[in-house]
């Protein structure tokens, strides 16, 4: 399970300041009273950015792990939360997905880059609608970069809705959210047709 680690570092500041040595979480969330043995449990490592450590903790009664998660890192997904808000401010900038994906992630082609930013753009997008309807100060926002960037003045978007949205960071999907990814909507299953060729014959009284 992921919990919050409310830090204004950037990615790169956290991985040279070794922050995840200085996170703590004094009490299981599971057993608030405590007696359940929870303790550290070491850490575990990130690709990127390089060098990226994660603090981890234990309860043996419950069987659970709890990770701090810091509010520079996008959840269930590589990198940080800048890195994503960078790349969906130029597919929201640009003429097509095409012309906006044009650099980013030479080593998979055209497809898999598509994909990638697609990905990530239905996860943000989602994440942005949710928002509009569980945050009072965003109901008028549209669900794009831009206009959250102007309701919250600040330089980057996504790192500040991770701080400001802490209630709803469980009903709020990644990378923003440590919530569960929605599945995109299914096209309406065509209403039965009988196969082609002659009709049955007419059942006789």
């Amino acid at each position: 399970m992921q919990i919050r680690f409310a830090t204004a570092l950037s990615a790169d500041e956290y991985v040279r300041q070794q922050a995840w040595k200085d996170a703590a979480l004094d009490n299981c969330p599971i057993h608030s009273k405590g007696e359940c043995g929870f303790t550290r449990h070491g850490t575990y490592s990130r690709q990127t950015p390089e060098g990226t450590k994660i603090a981890r903790w234990y309860c043996p009664d419950g069987h659970s792990t709890f990770s701090l998660l810091p509010d520079c890192l996008s959840s269930r997904l590589p990198g940080s939360l800048i890195e994503v808000e960078t790349a969906i401010n130029e597919v929201e900038n640009a003429p097509s997905q095409e012309a906006a994906v044009f650099g980013l992630r030479i080593d998979v082609g055209l497809t898999g880059v598509l994909r990638w930013i697609r990905r990530r753009l239905f996860l943000i997008h989602t994440t942005l609608r949710l928002l509009t309807k569980l945050v009072p100060a965003f109901h008028d926002c549209r669900p794009s970069i831009s206009s959250f960037k102007a309701a919250l003045g600040v330089e980057y978007v996504l790192p500040a809705l991770r701080m400001s949205a802490g209630a709803y960071l469980y009903d709020l999907p990644p990378p923003i959210g440590f919530g569960p990814r929605p599945q995109p909507k299914k096209g309406k299953k065509p209403p039965f047709q009988h196969k082609t060729g002659t009709d049955p014959p007419l059942k006789r009284g």
